[in-house]
């Protein structure tokens, strides 16, 4: 999507509000390198869905994929529920060579279950959306009706586009309203043009390489060595712009009486930020396709600000059009923006934690930018802004190696950092990422401290510590994740970096400690570990399986040496419910081996999830991971309904499935998934019959003025044969609300 990042007027690279949705309008994703790769992973999501929180209700579409120089693959998914657009609800399927689950990433804390019937009409969601917004209105979109989980807890809501122009009236606004579709609240906004004000001091690159074309008798500032990038005049306008052109391929003059001065600065700055995430992290440009990015600059009048709108760089003159801002950081910065928002869709959700993320990725990258280009008039630095001078002090907007320096970034994580602007919580990252590639204290940038009691660090390197943090955005962030999360802890920087780290480096070698250590560093702890002991770590392959009732399975439990000398390990299950037999062969191997497990079940256990723990102990430690056993009904022992039946009110209606050919018992807990639209579903009562004629109550008028039933209930039906007609009786006992049967489906 386009991600408006909108900054506030005292803070460089930042944005107005904070951002809880995503816009429908997506840009395209990058085109997949095979088609195998998403029919694997995609294959293995429906395998895997409870890893996801999936829920029946839920639709997944591939966003982006692609495989390292190991053949291991990467695909990204956006989720819709029950049709509508789940913000905060992407996900990261990862898979081996073979096409084989290796993880995932999910920012839901639980399967969505929610009503999809909105109490306030979209004629009120957008007056609502238009009274938000500061400045001229010019139109007012459609409200769109989307679930907002980017918070963590899902809400039905509404998004309207309202565009215009900021209160300047030079500043083109696309803004984003998020209202709820119960209380018509706003809560939040974000602007597709993603601003950055501040004032330049000269002009600032120096004498650098331009890739130009050759044009008739002279030359154009088209960059075809990178996607054909151009730069173009704004002539102090807001609209036409023009190709810069010259004779002799020499340009500017290196101020700014010269119009192609500022134009050196944005070509040579958007160049080279393609050429740092193609050199350095293998990425195809800003959009991952190979296009190039459009730098328009002299725009409006005395127009003291720049801003990436999703497609494009556009840059004012600054205070009486002597002060143009064009300088390498704030181009390294915005653009970054277009690359977080490309790689995961919708971007790093722009509030809270989230948002923090998202802006230190690009003080990451616009820092790091600075380093590859290695210009003298711009040495790289980890101070932000430093050469636009946006406070008139001379003073850099931001301090990667000590955030507080600034007066208000946070550079230690508390409880308070998910509730300050998106600008300071962005501190806690640039700490850790300082932290990580140069270490703690005295260092040739700054002196960078550590929080509370926590250890020095020694960093391992610019080089290490950038790859580490795009393999982790790439690879393992979703659009929610945070500092610290107690409902997913898996969905954190730290977990995630650890997880690159490994990738990259190894499990527990050095880089994978510093990254432990820099996060401790910034007071964002975490309950990984490494061994200092004989040691080793266990895994299933898969670790997630799914059997019928009565059958058998095996699967693969692997053991890796992690420090010291490999022992022997004994391997036991427990967590195993009644009559399920878990055994290994062998029962004990070496350190370094695997195993096969072979999970039996009997007719008589119940449909439904089971975990269990297989643990192996070495005379020196003992591990364990969990086999998540998924346990069906087979062949013949489900049936399913859905053809909608109207419920009128005080009606009894039904729906029936016919089963036949089933041979076992009936589970005592049977699985009824019961979906049902209605709009007052306290006036329900709903009841399974067994083919001799037993009514098992499921609902009885719970729930007042909820509306829609989605739920799975689990039914004792040991005491029933199993072939037969079965039937879903649904009740209305009250006047005014109805609806219908959806769907229903009956495991035995």
């Amino acid at each position: 999507m386009r991600r408006a990042l909108a900054l506030a007027c005292t803070t460089l690279l930042a944005s107005s509000c904070a951002a809880v949705a995503a816009t429908s309008a997506s840009a395209a994703p990058p085109p997949t390198p095979s088609a195998s790769l998403p029919a694997q992973a995609t294959a293995a999501l429906q395998r895997h869905q409870a890893a996801v929180e999936g829920s029946p209700q839920d639709r997944y579409t591939v966003y982006s994929s692609k495989k390292d120089a190991r053949g291991n693959g990467v695909v990204r998914y956006t989720r819709t529920h029950q049709g509508l657009r789940v913000y905060g609800g992407d996900i990261v399927v990862r898979v081996d060579a073979r096409g084989e689950f290796t993880g995932s990433s999910s920012g839901l804390a639980a399967p969505l279950s929610l009503s999809v019937t909105p109490k306030v009409g979209a004629a009120r969601a957008r007056a609502a959306a238009e009274r938000a917004f500061s400045g001229k209105v010019t139109s007012v979109g459609a409200p769109e009706l989307f679930i907002d989980a980017g918070a963590g807890t899902p809400v039905l809501a509404w998004e309207t586009v309202v565009k215009g122009w900021a209160k300047d009236g030079q500043t083109p606004s696309r803004l984003h309203v998020v209202t709820d579709a119960a209380t018509n609240a706003v809560r939040g906004s974000f602007d597709e043009i993603e601003t950055v004000d501040g004032t330049g001091n000269s002009i600032y690159s120096g004498t650098v390489h331009l890739d130009t074309t050759a044009s008739g008798s002279g030359y154009s500032l088209v960059d075809s060595e990178h996607g054909n990038g151009r730069t173009c005049d704004l002539n102090n306008g807001t609209s036409t712009c023009t190709t810069f052109t010259d004779a002799d391929n020499v340009w500017g003059t290196g101020t700014n009486a010269d119009r192609a001065s500022a134009a050196v600065d944005a070509h040579f700055g958007a160049a080279t930020t393609f050429r740092y995430f193609r050199e350095v992290h293998g990425r195809n440009g800003i959009f991952g396709t190979g296009a190039g990015v459009p730098s328009r600059v002299h725009y409006g009048n005395a127009y003291v600000n720049a801003f990436w709108d999703g497609s494009q760089m556009t840059y004012g003159d600054g205070s009486g059009n002597a002060k143009p801002l064009v300088a390498l950081d704030v181009a390294g910065h915005e653009m970054s923006h277009g690359v977080t928002e490309n790689v995961i869709p919708g971007g790093l959700t722009y509030s809270g934690e989230s948002g923090g993320l998202n802006e230190a990725t690009s003080d990451i990258f616009g820092s790091m930018v600075e380093f590859y280009a290695g210009t003298g008039s711009d040495p790289g630095d980890y101070d932000i802004g430093e050469k636009i001078d946006i406070r008139g002090t001379g003073a850099p907007l931001r301090y990667m190696y000590n955030p507080a320096l600034d007066g208000v970034s946070q550079g230690c994580w508390s409880t308070s950092t998910n509730n300050v602007d998106v600008h300071y919580s962005s501190g806690v990252a640039n700490h850790f990422f300082f932290d990580l590639a140069e270490g703690t204290g005295a260092t040739a940038y700054g002196t960078s401290p550590v929080c509370g009691s926590a250890d020095p660090v020694v960093g391992i390197g610019r080089d290490k510590a950038e790859r580490i943090w795009f393999r982790a955005l790439d690879t393992y962030f979703v659009s929610n994740t945070r500092y610290v999360n107690t409902a997913t802890p898996g969905n954190t920087a730290r977990a995630h970096t650890l997880a690159a780290a490994a990738d990259l480096y190894g499990l527990c070698g050095t880089e994978y400690k510093t990254v432990q250590a820099a996060w401790t560093a910034v007071n964002v702890a975490g309950t990984d570990y490494c061994p200092t002991g004989d040691d080793f770590s266990l895994a299933t392959s898969p670790a997630t399986a799914t059997i019928d009732r009565g059958q058998t399975l095996t699967t693969t439990l692997s053991t890796t040496v992690t420090n010291g000398t490999a022992e022997t390990i004994a391997l036991t299950a427990t967590g195993t419910p009644p009559g399920v037999t878990v055994s290994f062969s062998p029962a004990e191997i070496t350190a370094g081996e695997s195993a096969t497990v072979t999970v039996s079940t009997p007719d008589t256990l119940g449909t439904g999830s089971y975990p269990l723990t297989l643990t192996g102990t070495s005379p020196s430690v003992a591990h364990s991971t969990q086999l998540t056993l998924t346990v069906r009904s087979p062949e013949g022992c489900t049936g399913a309904d859905d053809t909608d039946v109207a419920i009128p009110d005080n009606t009894t209606v039904t729906s029936t499935v016919a089963i036949s050919g089933c041979t076992i018992t009936p589970s005592s807990t049977s699985a009824v998934e019961v979906h049902i639209v209605h709009t007052y579903i306290g006036d329900l009562v709903v009841s399974l019959v067994a083919p001799d004629g037993t009514a098992y109550t499921l609902h009885s008028r719970a729930g007042g003025s909820t509306d829609n039933i989605d739920q799975t209930y689990a039914v004792n039906l040991s005491g029933e044969a199993p072939d037969g007609t079965w039937t879903l009786r649904v009740q209305d006992a009250a006047s005014i609300d109805t609806g219908y049967i959806n769907s229903w489906k009956l495991s035995l």
